[in-house]
């Protein structure tokens, strides 16, 4: 089970990977193919979509056939064969279809991992465990960074991003050998998504989960290269540094949010402060967006930091869960975690570009960052009603 676990983490970090990689390669990718912010935002709009639109029958495959076939196919087919038709691409279209292959792939391989928590492991532990496999898996995030940037001016982008493909199919391999699905639970086994749509609380909780991760994953995945090439006239090494400061806030708040629920005593208080928190650095920068380079590097490390809760919002819903229907339940959230990034990148892009016919590009940028944070606001004001719970 630990190696089964080792390699699901694995590949989530390819999973982190994937989801920013586009903000280092853009420079590049608008040079040799014309892909401009807003193809590319809508790339990374279609990875999330389909990403979020698996998540329905992932959740029913993680109940039914278990986590071993379900994140070992998909990664093998979605993963690797999308990274090889983005290696193939010869223009903006073939990087839209790649993404939502690996979009695809990448799916089922953390809620792998949280119904493997579920099922075996205390759920008092469940958040820490969901935080700290994001906060490994964000190392992906890292890679996606600056050396990623150092791979693609040193090889090319095609060839590190085959590379990639070699690499995310060996990995599915391993799933195959090496991940157990655990027992079902004893007991009725009949439910289904509805009864899960039914629980009251939920409904409290899903708002936030839709908005709080779109402004981070959207900002590092693909908009932080644009706003700080445009605004700050940065180059490929130099955003690669900024996104790697922001990919390590990524990851120390993902491991600070799992056990701080427990050291406060309190799930809900933490998660609504620490969104405030990252909604109030979004408004930073819209209030001033081309203010200077470390202001604005110290306001994107906040947001990485503080929009962090995605585990602690899963662990929120999952307290709600029956036994049987964890599964579906944990995919449940991550459909309007993910989802919501969705939403906001393919809205993003048409955004961006009205404002760009009338605005300053700094401007244009701040108001895409004000948009963020007022979404997260309005997300806060609903969760502020939710159930604290603390398995």
């Amino acid at each position: 089970m630990k190696a089964g676990i080792a390699f699901l983490v694995l590949a989530y970090v390819l999973s982190q990977f994937y989801r920013a990689f586009l903000a280092v390669m853009a420079p590049v990718l608008e040079i040799d193919i014309g892909a401009t912010p807003q193809s590319l935002a809508t790339a990374s709009g279609v990875w999330f979509a389909i990403f979020a639109a698996m998540q329905i029958p992932v959740g029913i495959a993680l109940d039914r056939i278990g986590p071993r076939l379900t994140a070992s196919v998909l990664l093998l087919v979605g993963g690797a064969g999308g990274a090889a038709v983005f290696a193939l691409a010869s223009d903006v279209r073939d990087i839209q279809i790649a993404m939502g292959l690996i979009g695809l792939g990448c799916s089922p391989v953390l809620m792998a991992s949280y119904y493997i928590f579920a099922r075996v492991y205390s759920p008092a532990i469940f958040a820490t465990l969901a935080g700290v496999t994001i906060g490994v898996g964000s190392m992906g995030n890292l890679a996606a960074a600056t050396p990623m940037a150092w791979a693609v001016e040193a090889f090319g982008w095609r060839e590190t991003v085959w590379a990639l493909a070699i690499v995310t199919g060996l990995v599915a391999l391993a799933l195959v050998l090496l991940v157990k699905d655990p027992a079902k639970p004893e007991g009725d086994q009949k439910g289904s998504l509805m009864d899960l749509l039914r629980i009251p609380a939920l409904w409290l909780i899903l708002p936030l989960m839709f908005v709080g991760y779109a402004p981070s994953a959207g900002v590092r995945g693909l908009w932080i290269g644009p706003y700080m090439g445009d605004v700050f006239g940065l180059t490929v090494a130099q955003i690669g540094t900024v996104s790697l400061l922001m990919g390590i806030a990524m990851v120390a708040g993902s491991f600070a949010y799992g056990p701080l629920d427990r050291f406060f005593g309190t799930r809900k208080w933490v998660i609504l402060i620490g969104n405030l928190l990252g909604a109030f650095a979004c408004l930073a920068i819209w209030a001033a967006p081309e203010s200077s380079v470390v202001t604005a590097t110290i306001l994107v490390a906040a947001l990485g930091l503080f929009g962090a809760s995605f585990p602690a919002l899963v662990a929120h819903g999952r307290s709600f869960f029956p036994p049987h229907l964890v599964g579906r339940g944990v995919t449940l959230m991550n459909l309007f975690g993910i989802g919501g990034v969705g939403v906001m990148q393919f809205a993003s892009a048409p955004f961006f570009s009205a404002l760009s016919g009338t605005m300053a590009p700094a401007a244009a940028y701040g108001a895409l960052f004000g948009v963020f944070g007022v979404a997260v606001l309005i997300g806060c004001a609903i969760y502020l009603f939710s159930e604290d719970r603390i398995d």
